[in-house]
């Protein structure tokens, strides 16, 4: 044990000063140490600022570069599985934020079931027949409203982890007639058109490459009338006359992307303009921001034990650099410019 954790935090401390040199945190910034120290004054020398000057210009260069379609896929899915079961260990079988009205609430586990059950009462989803679930985790969400609705559930995945483990789950629930997970596209779904009657995807538009795409695959796998579901991080909505976010958070989210194998944002009404260009009737949209603002501070303190950090050392260094990412993701709330965005609609019946 000694040794793992010895190792582990050796790797996180390396983890650190990469980040820190690539610019993912500022090092007159309050960081997971105390705040960064600032040089006397007068020790700055040419040889520093230049340094610098080349570092911001390599950091700059590897974050303005977008992963292409093929390497997020491949990303995803290997840091998937590689880090779903450090997940499932500390937190269970929900991968995605809490619901914290009231915001201090301590259960972790049940602020993520009630957020399940909040989305559809807020989307006025009382009842389902034929449910799928795009990006799935390990199916989660999926055992809970096949059991909520006693209704049928698929769940999709880019990782095999993910989709087995989903599958084992549902055995060992009793729910193995009821949710079934299989390893899938969400911009290529293998079935049917008009086959559910809801489709729901919770924290997974964020990785989407093409948002039309997906957009477009919701709508073709609901049947008409049927209700489409979307929580997903957006960043902010742009104000009147702007034409792109700032710099500062344009580096943010290009840092986030770095470690969770993300594209580029969009915002909530991004895609609200899809689905109404789509067609779509009851288009809703909320801002959940404030709801979910507890949930990174807690996830943070839970991966600051011993369990975590052992788990952390065998997970391997994207697993690392996605757990560091969490203080980015905090700031960007802070900052304003991540929102958590919930968007519904109901497919036309004609």
């Amino acid at each position: 044990m000694p040794g793992s954790l010895s190792r582990c935090c050796y790797i996180l401390l390396l983890a650190c000063a990469t980040e820190h040199a690539m610019g993912w945190v500022s090092p007159h910034r309050q960081g997971i140490f105390g705040p960064g120290r600032v040089s006397p004054a007068g020790s700055t020398t040419g040889l520093n600022m230049g340094l610098r000057s080349g570092v911001r210009r390599v950091r700059d260069s590897i974050l303005s570069k977008e992963r292409t379609r093929k390497d997020l896929k491949i990303g995803i899915a290997g840091f998937y599985d590689r880090s779903s079961k450090l997940w499932e260990d500390v937190w269970g079988e929900h991968m995605h934020h809490g619901y914290y009205i009231p915001e201090d609430r301590t259960d972790h586990v049940q602020a993520q079931i009630d957020l399940i059950d909040e989305v559809l009462k807020w989307a006025d989803v009382t009842e389902a027949t034929s449910v799928v679930d795009v990006g799935c985790g390990i199916g989660g969400s999926s055992r809970h409203i096949a059991r909520k609705f006693d209704c049928k559930a698929q769940g999709i995945t880019l990782s095999p982890y993910q989709a087995a483990r989903g599958n084992e789950l549902a055995i060992e629930q009793g729910l193995a007639d009821k949710a079934s997970f299989q390893v899938a596209d969400a911009l290529d779904q293998p079935f049917e058109d008009n086959t559910f009657d809801l489709a729901w995807s919770l924290e997974s538009g964020e990785h989407m490459p093409d948002k039309k795409k997906f957009v477009d695959e919701l709508f073709r796998v609901v049947v008409p009338g049927g209700r489409i579901l979307i929580v997903t991080w957006c960043h902010r909505d742009l104000e009147e006359g702007e034409t792109s976010l700032t710099k500062k958070e344009e580096r943010i989210l290009a840092r986030i992307n770095r470690a969770y194998y993300l594209p580029k944002w969009c915002s909530v009404q991004d895609y609200v303009d899809l689905l109404e260009a789509k067609g779509a009737t009851d288009v809703k949209r909320e801002d959940w921001s404030y709801i979910i603002a507890p949930f990174w501070k807690a996830v943070i303190k839970s991966s600051l034990n011993l369990k975590s950090i052992v788990g952390l050392a065998k997970s391997g260094f994207s697993t690392i650099r996605g757990a560091y990412a969490m203080f980015l993701m905090l700031r960007g709330f802070n900052l304003g410019v991540i929102k958590f965005g919930l968007i519904t609609c109901t497919k036309p019946k004609n």
